[in-house]
């Protein structure tokens, strides 16, 4: 890409060096590493396998396995959920301890399995699956079908319903939309480790009023349903329950006197066959995990753990002594400590002012733990290991930029996909110490750098909020002579970071196009951004939309200052939490913001969802206040600028009803908008002709509004 960049590439999935393959693993022996790739670096495909004792590559599943069935509604919303773009193979699954290889693809009509050395093969009665998931022996298949929870034999056959009462708003062995938007966790069933029984949801939402969503695109009109929980109203009521792979009558989880308002974000058994489940309180600030006893519901034991502002969700991992291997923010920042089978904790593991990421791996006959963290900055990720018995905490990775890795079973070797703003993700296979064994992957020649491309990486910067905090923040810088006029693109919402020292900041090709057109774009992470620390995040409790403006404001003032931006011609754009932010730049900002482009805006809090919402607003009921002054119509009659707004009208996450309610204060109050509608896409776009037109659009916006 030596050449100028175009509209239609800057709208092209996946982006320059970014389709190479994905979801990197061991298999459960060791031997060998799976992952999902595509021909030519597109968006479709395929099951291979790298045998690691000869070095040889084959295809295990071609996109073909997917059948290419349009997806169902609930497939469809769950590949929403996951923001997936992917097509053909998108996911596999492992039978754990299965005599041979045995590897589950969901997706399509019918999931298929492969076992051993053969081809796919359709599961017989699995028709229609939603979330299909092997026992661990391999021997059998559970799923979701018409809102029941059903078992089949892995080689196919009648399947036997395990559940019953599903309705209009009531389901078994499916997650709820909470469960899946806003605490990762998209399974609503799991297996025991011996494939006796069966640990299920059952999400009763028949109380939530359904919210209409219509498909005004086609020639037919279809209407959809969401029973959407909306901050401060009611929730759905969540149960767990535990029934037999044969059949029988479930037994209810104790999940304690608050069970009808409050969240069950994870589930885990445990080796000895008890269940644990993470049971979070409505208000985010108390935290409980609960062994329990499958056979009767009661609670053995609990982990109690309480936080103020709120509760980050993380990951836990049993080992199989029954240790609880658990992440914890309490000291500030997310780290690993270590618990008996009786949760009595023995030891902290890791310390100090850096965030674990991600538990990757347990060796447990080397006692030690690898996990992903930001301990030489949070711009940076790296794999380490520490030994669960105690002892310093030892770097795998060495190159400065972003690991991201899958670590062998019994910790010998790892998998290491790497990249950095001047390269393009490569994976290597290393042994544990850092040594390469294999390259697994590497970028073709025109795509492998920066400098292939005819692209200029970002420039790094620190730059201060507000109150003098210093903010990661990158800055694409264009020809010529300064001062430039300045574009932010903006995000800034909690759990969220844009600014790492990764190849996908350079392959923004938006903010390329834009630097090429003789616009300076900055990105910049400001408080509330995640992986600096729950301090850092929590500048914005119970008042969005305040201190983000105050510190991207603070940023472009520090350019202006420095004469790199022309403080008179300042545009901003974003998405969803950023096409809020976006909105808010121009309302609170009105004399520093000249133009923006919001897309898919929250316009008022009290329309979000309860999950999300709650846990850094609260409820609209205590703190109104907080909530009008974060609500975009509270400040309309304030916008001078020039602000384009784009939604989908099928958006079932933000609902067009913001970008509708927004519309109504502006013309209350007199003011001008620019509105660009997507009837048939959802909260990502995916249209290939509609990516197109929004990029013309866009860079069309800020060239009248900005030019001048």
């Amino acid at each position: 890409m030596s050449e100028p960049l175009t509209i239609e590439r800057v709208a092209r999935y996946p982006r320059p060096g970014m389709g190479g393959p994905t979801r990197w693993a061991f298999t459960p022996d060791g031997r060998g590493v799976v992952c999902l790739a595509s021909e030519g670096g597109g968006l479709v495909r395929s099951l291979r396998l790298y045998d690691v004792a000869s070095g040889e590559w084959r295809t295990l599943a071609g996109p073909a396995a997917a059948h290419g069935e349009p997806p169902s509604r609930e497939e469809e919303l769950r590949r929403e959920r996951a923001r997936q773009r992917d097509l053909g193979v998108t996911d596999y699954r492992f039978a754990r301890t299965a005599p041979e290889r045995t590897i589950l693809l969901p997706g399509g009509e019918v999931p298929r399995l492969i076992a051993g050395d053969t081809e796919p093969v359709a599961v017989r009665g699995a028709e229609g699956a939603i979330t299909p998931r092997l026992s661990e022996d391999g021997s059998r298949v559970a799923f979701a079908r018409d809102g029941e929870l059903y078992a089949v034999s892995a080689r196919g056959g009648e399947a036997r319903r395990l559940t019953s009462g599903a309705a209009d708003g009531l389901t078994n062995g499916l997650a709820d939309f909470i469960a899946q938007e806003e605490f990762d966790q998209s399974d609503g069933f799991w297996w025991s480790p011996d494939g006796a029984r069966i640990a299920f949801l059952r999400v009763d939402a028949r109380h939530v009023p359904a919210f209409p969503i219509v498909h005004q695109g086609r020639a037919a009109v279809e209407t959809e349903h969401h029973r959407y929980p909306f901050a401060g109203a009611a929730n759905a009521r969540v149960r767990l329950g535990v029934v037999a792979a044969d059949g029988g009558e479930p037994v209810w989880m104790d999940l304690g006197p608050e069970e009808d308002d409050q969240y069950l974000p994870r589930v885990r058994w445990r080796r000895d066959g008890l269940l644990a489940g993470l049971v979070l309180s409505r208000d985010q600030t108390r935290l409980s995990l609960r062994l329990f006893d499958p056979g009767t519901g009661a609670v053995l034991r609990a982990l109690e753990e309480r936080g103020e502002p709120w509760l980050n969700v993380g990951d836990f991992r049993f080992l199989d002594t029954g240790e609880l291997l658990w992440s914890s923010e309490r000291s500030g920042f997310r780290h690993l400590h270590l618990y008996d089978a009786e949760l009595a904790e023995a030891r902290t593991l890791t310390a100090g002012g850096w965030a674990v990421t991600r538990i990757v791996e347990v060796d447990e006959a080397g006692r030690a733990a690898f996990f992903m963290a930001t301990r030489e900055g949070a711009a940076e990720r790296h794999l380490y290991r520490v030994g669960l018995d105690g002892g310093p905490v030892e770097r795998l990775t060495h190159a400065p930029g972003v690991h991201a890795c899958a670590v062998a079973p019994d910790g010998s070797a790892f998998i290491d996909t790497f990249s950095s703003r001047e390269r393009a993700p490569a994976t290597t296979l290393r042994r544990a110490d850092g040594e390469a064994i294999a390259t697994l992957y590497e970028q073709p020649e025109g795509e492998a750098s920066a400098e292939a491309l005819g692209l200029r990486p970002p420039e790094p910067r620190t730059l201060a909020a507000a109150d003098g905090t210093p903010l990661d923040a990158a800055l694409y810088r264009p020809d010529g002579a300064p001062p430039w006029p300045l574009i932010v693109s903006v995000y800034g919402g909690p759990h969220a970071q844009r600014v790492l020292d990764d190849w996908a900041l350079t392959v923004d090709l938006r903010a390329q196009y834009l630097a090429q057109r003789g616009y300076a774009v900055l990105v910049a992470d400001n408080r509330g951004a995640a992986n600096r620390g729950l301090a850092f995040e929590a500048h914005l409790h119970r008042r969005m939309g305040t201190v983000e403006i105050d510190d991207q404001a603070a940023a472009v003032e520090r350019l202006a200052a420095e004469g790199i931006a022309d403080r008179a011609r300042v545009g901003v754009y974003g998405w969803s939490y950023g096409g809020y932010l976006t909105c808010m730049a121009l309302m609170r900002a009105p004399e520093l913001f000249r133009a923006g482009v919001a897309g898919a805006p929250v316009v008022d809090w009290d329309g979000y969802d309860t999950g999300y919402t709650e846990r850094y607003m609260g409820t609209p009921a205590d703190n109104p206040d907080g909530y009008r002054e974060a609500a975009v119509t509270t400040h309309a009659a304030n916008l001078r600028g020039r602000l384009l707004l784009v939604h989908g009208l099928v958006d079932e996450n933000v609902h067009f009803r913001h970008t509708a309610r927004l519309i109504e204060a502006l013309t209350a109050a007199g003011k001008e908008y620019g509105l660009l509608l997507f009837p048939e896409e959802r909260h990502m776009p995916r249209d290939a002709a509609g990516l197109e037109y929004l990029e013309r659009r866009l860079v069309a916006w800020f060239d009248e509004h900005l030019r001048a």
